[in-house]
């Protein structure tokens, strides 16, 4: 049998301790990152345009959905992307070309969501106005 590798202490907490701890993680990163990303800061303002316009111009259940995934997906690899960068500045303030293609492999996942975001908007945005079927 292999030696276990030594746990981490943070690793130890568990049940409602860590479902509290982790919240308070999660809030100090969205925090965080709307302190320290631009990007964030106008794809969040990007969302609170957004997610009213979702309910007004969906017809269904279904396509506030459709509508409102993209967008969230935007903000989580928007996220990604912004601890990728950070992780990478931490490892190196000079230029690493492996650094360097991370941190763009991160803004090509986040340029991706936004182009699918456009896609679907415009998508719904003409079915409705062209009076083509709604989502069901």
């Amino acid at each position: 049998m292999s030696p276990q590798p030594p746990s981490s202490r943070f690793k130890s907490v568990t049940g409602w301790r860590r479902l509290v701890a982790a919240s308070r993680y999660s809030w100090q990163g969205l925090r965080a990152a709307w302190r320290y990303e631009a990007a964030f800061r106008q794809e969040l303002l990007l969302a609170i345009v957004l997610v009213p316009m979702a309910f007004w111009l969906a017809r269904t259940p279904l396509e506030v959905i459709v509508l409102l995934l993209p967008l969230a997906a935007v903000l989580v690899v928007e996220l990604l992307n912004s601890a990728i960068e950070a992780v990478a500045d931490a490892l190196s303030a000079e230029y690493h070309m492996l650094l360097g293609r991370a941190k763009d492999f991160g803004s090509a996942a986040v340029w991706l969501c936004l182009v699918v975001l456009l896609a679907v908007w415009v998508v719904v945005a003409a079915q409705r106005w062209l009076g083509a079927a709604p989502l069901s």
